[in-house]
Formats: structure tokens, C-alpha cells, sequence
């Protein structure tokens, strides 16, 4: 190992760290930014492509699970294959997805090229991390993952946004005729300058864990985005095929579960769950992205469809508080570094708590500039929660759990925004058919646009349900103390 680590030493001072850099990050920005980039376009394909809301969420939906998916196995395939062999596969599904969905011309082919998007996207994140911490020496760690921290936040809150501008002008096509000749230079700097930088273990491939997580997960997804799906018929949440995905993947996470306690070289070993502060910004964290992504699904469609905004309009609305959103996470972790995580996660939330309070009572008269106003205060909120939550925890896990951490947290982040925006619309759609249950005309354009509205507040008063019970969870942050010896746990003070 010794000999190993010397070698890296000297290997990474060759290493030409900015061209690396900027390959990495161009396409990890893109990927992220493909999550939500279809956010603001939904309301006119739904049109174009003749589908509904609950079908047309599958856009975002499906995305996330196979991120989902795929995030989990992530740390196998950083042990089998070698760095440029990742990097280039990653590129070539997000190259070959853009370029499906570019010409798509139907909502079939469209879900097709989100599907291979999204495996690009789930390759590319874990790589991106280990490509840091290896290329990196350790004082300048923290930069480079501020940089990281600022793609992740940034990408996907300026999906809206630059959509918004690209759709004022052209069609939904350019959203993925511009974002191509991205992954394509990024690709080139890659093959460029991206050497072999990870140690092959290749460790035994337990085919069994990977079943039960993709089944889990899957299923768990599956199953809250069919709710949506079954709303308009009726079926909602009693419908079969919801109650038989979510227990099928119920008992399947169960399973892998019960099977990662049990082996000695688990896939994803859960052991890391016994350090509370890890388990507390976990929940956290997934109660966050439930939060953002559902939001940020609700914002756009009621811009659009409540108050009669332009795609563009709706974009440079949820402007303000995406840019600071990006560049807050550096701020935040400077204040973390100062004074810990508890009182920045316990205002956090409450900032989030109102906010999400006012936006349950949004009507159709609500000032664009109160909107504006409350979702910087919300992004705000959100960039409170989330760095210092994520730090803390990773804190008080010792070393040899860093990567099975990092795999848990990914992998729960992206089945919370998947369950988060798959609730919110299915809480939107029965809202909407409630309220034209009981009025006279259910076919007038006023009954609409209140039913509408009132599917929309229900949504946030999901939401704003979550942000309480986030509220408690962070009374109980307390700050991990870092040893300086390596391999020593963090403890608490």
C-alpha cells in the first residue's frame, strides 16, 4: 500500500488538474442540469405530445429512477473498470440520449433518451467524486469540493431557467441541440487529458444484492409515481399495481438489508447507520430533496398554468434563487467550519417552514414579486440544510465507511426527489378532480384555474408537512469533532 500511495504522490504531479477539472464538471453540470431542464417545458408538451400531467412527470420521475438504480452499484464499477473506460461510457449514454431526445418525436422515444441520459448522469457522479479525492491533495480538498458542491446545487436549480430562455425562442428540441456539443467537448478534454487514476480491486459481485437494490428501489419509485399515474382513473393509491410495487420493493430492501448486515464485504455496508449524526443528516437530507424537487416541479407548472407566464417568464422568476442557491454552498461551508451545523440546519428549516406556509396559500392574485421573494428565502433555507447536514455526517463516520456513506447518501437523494415529485403531483391531480367534484360547472375556465390552485396548495402543504418534521430532526444535530488521527471516529461535543 505504501509503495501505492507513494506513487500517486508522485503520479499527481503530473496530473494536469484543470483540464480534468473542467472535463469533469462541464459534464457533470450538463447531466444535473438535464434532471429539471424539462421542468418549465412541461406544461407545453403535455400539449404537443398529447399526454397528462402523471404521464408527463415520468420524465422526471423516470430519470431519477434510474439514477436511483444505478447509483448504488456505482462503487462496484469504480472497482472493476478503469477510469477512462467509466468516463467514456458515461459520455456515450449522455451523447447518445441527448441526441435521441433531440429528435424525438414522440413522449415514447422522448422517456427513452431520459432513461439513457440518466445512466449516463448516475456513471459520472461517483467518478467525478473519486477523481477529486485522488487527483487532490488533501489541503486543497475542500476547494475542489466546493466547486462540486456548487455544480450539484447550481446544474439542476438553472434547469428552469436557461430551458425558459431556449423554449422563449425555439422549440423543446433545442433544450438537447445545445447541451450536446457539451458532452461532446467534454468527452474530447477527457480522452485528452483523463489518465487511469483508481486501484482495481475488482472485489466479488454479489449478483443477489444487486436484484434486491434494483428491485428495492425500483420498486419503491415505481410504485409512488404509478399513484400518480392511476389518479385520474381512480385508482390513486388503492390501485394494485401501487400497493404491489411499493411491498414488493419494501420487501426487497428488507432483504438487502438484512444481506449487507450479514456479509463480510457488503455492497452497501448499512453498518454506517450506527453513527447518529450520520442517520440525523441523512433524513435530513432526504426530507430536503423531497422538498426542493417537488417544489421546483410545483413553481414552474402553476407559473405557467395558474398565472398565465411564459415559459421564459417562469424561468428568470426562479432565477434569483437558483443563481444564489449555487453560490451560497462555499459561504455555507465556511460558516460551517465556524460555528457547526446545529443553529445553520435548525434556521434553515425554519426559513423553509414559512416559506412553504405562504406558498400553500398562493392564489392566482399573488404579486409575482412575493414569489420571486420567497424563493430566494427558500433557496436560502435549502443551502442552510443541506452542505452542513451532509458534512456533519460524513464527519462522525471513520474512513473505511467514506465510500459506503457517500453511496447511501447519494442513492437516497435520488429516491427522494423521485418519491418527492412523484407525491406532489399525485397530491396536485386529486386535488384538482376533488374540487371539480363539488362545483356547478367543473368545465368553466374559473372552476379550472381554482381547481388548479387548490391541487397546487395541497401539494405545499405536503411539503410544508415535511419541512416540520425536519424542524424536530434538527433539534437533535449536534457538531462532530474531527479527530486528526485517521482511522479514529468522530465524536461529539
Amino acid at each position: 500500500m505504501k509503495a501505492g500511495s507513494a506513487k500517486d504522490q508522485q503520479a499527481s504531479k503530473q496530473y494536469k488538474v484543470i483540464p480534468i477539472l473542467f472535463a469533469m464538471l462541464l459534464s457533470g453540470f450538463i447531466g444535473l442540469f438535464s434532471e429539471t431542464a424539462l421542468n418549465v417545458a412541461m406544461t407545453p408538451l403535455m400539449g404537443i405530445l398529447q399526454v397528462g400531467p402523471t404521464t408527463i412527470q415520468w420524465l422526471t420521475t423516470g430519470y431519477l429512477l434510474v439514477m436511483g438504480i444505478l447509483v448504488p452499484v456505482s462503487g462496484l464499477l469504480l472497482q472493476w473498470f478503469t477510469t477512462r473506460q467509466l468516463f467514456t461510457a458515461s459520455l456515450v449514454f449522455s451523447i447518445a440520449g441527448t441526441l435521441v431526445a433531440a429528435m424525438a418525436p414522440n413522449f415514447e422515444l422522448l422517456m427513452v433518451a431520459r432513461v439513457l441520459q440518466a445512466a449516463g448522469t448516475a456513471l459520472l457522479l461517483p467518478l467525478l467524486f473519486n477523481t477529486i479525492l485522488v487527483i487532490f491533495p488533501i489541503e486543497k480538498r475542500g476547494s475542489a469540493m466546493g466547486l462540486i458542491g456548487l455544480v450539484i446545487m447550481f446544474a439542476p436549480a438553472s434547469g428552469p431557467t436557461i430551458s425558459g430562455l431556449i423554449l422563449a425562442n425555439l422549440t423543446w428540441h433545442w433544450i438537447f441541440w445545445i447541451s450536446l456539443p457539451f458532452f461532446v467537448i467534454s468527452l474530447i478534454f477527457g480522452l485528452m487529458f483523463l489518465p487511469n487514476i483508481s486501484n482495481l480491486t475488482k472485489p466479488k459481485i454479489d449478483i443477489v444484492s444487486i436484484i434486491l437494490s434494483t428491485i428495492g428501489f425500483g420498486g419503491i419509485v415505481y410504485g409512488f409515481s404509478s399513484a400518480g399515474g392511476h389518479g385520474e382513473g381512480g385508482g390513486g393509491w388503492s390501485s394494485p399495481v401501487v400497493i404491489a410495487t411499493v411491498v414488493i420493493g419494501g420487501v426487497a430492501l428488507l432483504l438487502f438489508s438484512i444481506r449487507q448486515l450479514r456479509m463480510k464485504e457488503p455492497m452497501m455496508d448499512l453498518r454506517a447507520f450506527k453513527y447518529p449524526m450520520f442517520t440525523i443528516g441523512l433524513v435530513l437530507i432526504f426530507i430536503c430533496m423531497m422538498m426542493m424537487l417537488s417544489s421546483m416541479l410545483m413553481l414552474p407548472m402553476y407559473l405557467q398554468q395558474g398565472l398565465a407566464l411564459s415559459a421564459l417568464t417562469a424561468g428568470l422568476v426562479l432565477l434569483p434563487g437558483s443563481l444564489l442557491n449555487g453560490f451560497l454552498s462555499p459561504v455555507m461551508g465556511r460558516l460551517f467550519d465556524k460555528f457547526g451545523p446545529r443553529w445553520l440546519v435548525i434556521s434553515g428549516m425554519v426559513i423553509v417552514s414559512v416559506i412553504l406556509f405562504v406558498y400553500s396559500r398562493i392564489q392566482p392574485t399573488t404579486p409575482y414579486g412575493l414569489i420571486i421573494a420567497m424563493h430566494v428565502l427558500m433557496m436560502i433555507g435549502i443551502s442552510m440544510i443541506m452542505m452542513p447536514a451532509q458534512t456533519n455526517g460524513l464527519n462522525q463516520l471513520p474512513p473505511a465507511y467514506y465510500p459506503h456513506g457517500t453511496a447511501i447518501m447519494n442513492t437516497l437523494q435520488q429516491v427522494a426527489g423521485a418519491i418527492g415529485t412523484a407525491v406532489a403531483v399525485s397530491i396536485l391531480s386529486a386535488g384538482q378532480t376533488n374540487y371539480l367534484r363539488s362545483v356547478a360547472n367543473p368545465e368553466s375556465a374559473e372552476s379550472k384555474l381554482a381547481a388548479f390552485t387548490a391541487g397546487v396548495q395541497n401539494a405545499f402543504t405536503f411539503a410544508l408537512i415535511l419541512a416540520l418534521i425536519g424542524l424536530v430532526c434538527s433539534f437533535f444535530v449536534k457538531r462532530v469533532k474531527v479527530n486528526k488521527q485517521m482511522g479514529q471516529q468522530g465524536s461529539m461535543h
